[in-house]
C-alpha cells in the first residue's frame, strides 16, 4: 500500500513549521489499532500491521510525498506567556484524504526530541499514550468533538521518569492542529503576511462560510467561538475535566485535543481538579467556560491586525464578537440540560431554576453526576427509591421531583443521551497499570464499555460505578512527560 499524504500545512506555513525525522523505534510492537478509524480514513488495517505500516505509525518510514514537522506554536501555560512551545516530542506526518473527500492530520505523539523539546527527552511512555486513546474513544462515542487515537505502537525503548517505563508512539489524527497558540506565535513573528496566511488556511479548512463574509477574519473569530462554545458546553454536560486549558491546547477547530491530565468528574463539585499541576484550581471544572473565554481574547488578540488598521476600531469590534459567547455558551447549555432532565421542549423560565436547584443539591449531596441521571431516568418511569437515596435532604429532593415530573419527562429520551459507561478514573488507571505491565485486557474491556456508552450491558455493572469515595478524593492525574 502506497500511503498518500500531502504536505499542506508546511507547504503554505513554512514560517511555522521544521523539517525533521522520528527517533528510531528498536522494537516496534503494535499495542492497538483503531480499525474502525482505520476503515473511516480509508486505511488498510493489515498493511498497518505490516512493518512498513508500523513505521509510518512510528514516524521510521516516511512516505514518499511526506514531509514530517514539527509545529511551531506560542501558548499562554496557566495565565503566563510562553512564546515558543512548539511541538517538542510530536511530528505532523501530513494530511490524509479521506474517502469521503475531508482532510484529517496524521501526528505522532512520542516520536523523538525535536528543536522545540526544551530540554524534554521527546519520548512517551505507554501509560500516558494509552489514556489518550481510551479517553479519546469515550469522547467520540459521546458525540463531542475530538482528535483520535488511530494506534499505539510499543517501540522497544524505555522511558526514563520516576522509573523505567516501556515507550510508545500514539499516532492521532485531527481535522488539523491549528491552535490558538499557533497564531499566537503567528502574530508574535510581527509579519503580517505570515498572520494572514494562517488565518486563510484555517478559514479554508476549518471555516469556509467566513471567506465569504464582509469582514472574513471577524467572521473567524466568531466561527471559532461557536464552536468553541459548543465543545465547552458538551464537556460539561457530561463531567468531563480537561485539566490543561492553556491556549496551546485549544484548536481552531473546536475539537478536543491533548488528553494528559484530564479526568472524568464523579461527585459534582464545580471546584474539582484532578491535574496535579493545577495547585490554584484554574482549570476546575467550573472554571472551564470562563477559561475558553479567556484564550478566546487571546485568539482575538493576534487578529487585530487583521480587523481593522486601526487599533480601538479593531478592539471594539473584536469585543462585539466576543461578547456574544457566553448567550451561545449559556444556550448549548440549557439545552443539553433540559435534554438530559428529558425535558426539551419545557420553557426556559421553567427549567432554569430547576436546573440551579438540581446542581445545588448535587453538589450538596457529592452525588455522582453520571450516574445521577440513568437513576433519573428511573424515577420517571415510576422507581424513585433508587435516586431518592442518593440525597441528604430527601424533603428538598422530593420537592425537585414533584417539580420536575409536573414536566413530563422522556425517560426513554434521558436513556439516549446520559451514558451508563464513561472512562471511570479508577478503571483508567487500572487499564493504565495494566497496560504498563504488558497486559492489555483490561484496556480492551474498558473500550468495549465506553465506546457504546449509552447501552446498559449484563456483566458490565463494574463500568457503570463510581470508584471509592477515598480514590476519588486522592485523585490525581500527570501531563505524561
Amino acid at each position: 500500500m502506497n500511503l498518500a499524504l500531502q504536505s499542506r500545512f508546511v507547504g503554505e506555513l513554512p514560517e511555522l513549521a521544521v523539517r525533521w525525522k522520528a527517533d528510531e523505534a528498536p522494537e516496534p510492537h503494535l499495542l492497538a489499532l483503531n480499525e474502525p478509524l482505520a476503515a473511516e480514513l480509508g486505511l488498510d488495517a493489515e498493511w498497518l500491521r505490516s512493518p512498513d505500516g508500523l513505521g509510518v505509525l512510528t514516524g521510521t518510514v516516511v512516505p514518499s510525498e511526506a514531509t514530517p514537522v514539527a509545529q511551531a506554536y506560542a501558548g499562554h501555560q496557566f495565565g503566563g506567556f510562553q512564546p515558543r512551545l512548539g511541538d517538542g516530542r510530536a511530528l505532523l506526518m501530513g494530511e490524509l484524504e479521506t474517502p469521503d473527500g475531508r482532510l484529517r492530520d496524521l501526528h505522532l505523539k512520542g516520536s523523538g526530541r525535536t528543536p522545540f523539546a526544551r530540554g524534554g527527552d521527546g519520548l512517551a511512555a505507554v501509560g500516558p499514550m494509552m489514556r489518550e486513546y481510551v479517553i479519546s474513544e469515550a469522547m467520540h462515542a459521546l458525540g463531542i468533538p475530538t482528535t483520535r487515537a488511530l494506534a499505539v505502537v510499543a517501540t522497544g525503548r524505555p522511558v526514563y521518569r520516576e522509573m523505567p517505563l516501556p515507550g510508545a508512539v500514539l499516532a492521532r489524527v485531527a481535522s488539523s492542529h491549528l491552535r490558538v497558540g499557533t497564531f499566537q506565535y503567528a502574530a508574535s513573528t510581527g509579519n503580517v503576511d505570515v498572520l494572514r496566511r494562517v488565518a486563510d488556511h484555517a478559514i479554508a479548512r476549518h471555516h469556509p462560510a467566513a471567506a465569504e463574509a464582509e469582514h472574513r477574519y471577524l467572521a473567524l473569530l466568531g466561527a471559532v467561538s461557536d464552536v468553541q462554545a459548543q465543545l465547552i458546553a458538551r464537556w460539561m454536560l457530561v463531567g468531563f475535566i480537561h485539566g490543561v486549558m492553556n491556549t496551546d491546547n485549544m484548536t481552531i477547530s473546536g475539537e478536543t485535543i491533548d488528553y494528559g491530565p484530564c479526568a472524568f468528574m464523579e461527585p459534582f463539585d464545580p471546584k474539582t481538579v484532578f491535574s496535579s499541576i493545577d495547585a490554584w484550581g484554574r482549570y476546575a471544572y467550573g472554571n472551564q467556560p470562563s477559561i475558553a473565554l479567556w484564550n478566546l481574547a487571546r485568539f482575538a488578540e493576534t487578529l487585530l491586525p487583521l480587523i481593522d488598521e486601526d487599533s480601538a476600531s479593531a478592539i471594539e469590534k473584536a469585543e462585539g464578537v466576543l461578547g456574544g459567547f457566553a448567550a451561545r455558551y449559556d444556550a448549548e447549555w440549557t439545552d443539553g440540560m433540559r435534554t438530559k432532565l428529558g425535558v426539551p421542549g419545557a420553557p426556559a423560565e421553567t427549567t432554569a431554576g430547576l436546573i440551579e436547584d438540581l446542581l445545588t443539591q448535587l453538589h450538596q449531596s457529592g452525588v455522582d453526576f453520571t450516574s445521577f441521571f440513568r437513576r433519573l431516568a428511573a424515577a420517571a418511569r415510576g422507581e424513585s427509591e433508587p435516586v431518592r437515596g442518593e440525597f441528604i435532604d430527601l424533603a428538598a429532593f422530593d420537592g425537585w421531583l414533584e417539580r420536575w415530573r409536573a414536566l413530563g419527562p422522556d425517560a426513554d429520551l434521558m436513556d439516549r443521551v446520559n451514558p451508563v459507561y464513561i472512562p471511570r478514573n479508577h478503571l483508567v488507571e487500572e487499564a493504565l497499570t495494566a497496560a504498563t505491565a504488558g497486559d492489555l485486557v483490561p484496556v480492551e474491556s474498558l473500550l468495549d464499555a465506553v465506546r457504546s456508552p449509552y447501552d446498559e450491558r449484563p456483566g458490565l455493572q463494574r463500568y457503570a460505578e463510581p470508584g471509592a469515595k477515598e480514590f476519588s478524593a486522592s485523585f490525581q492525574t500527570f501531563c505524561g512527560t
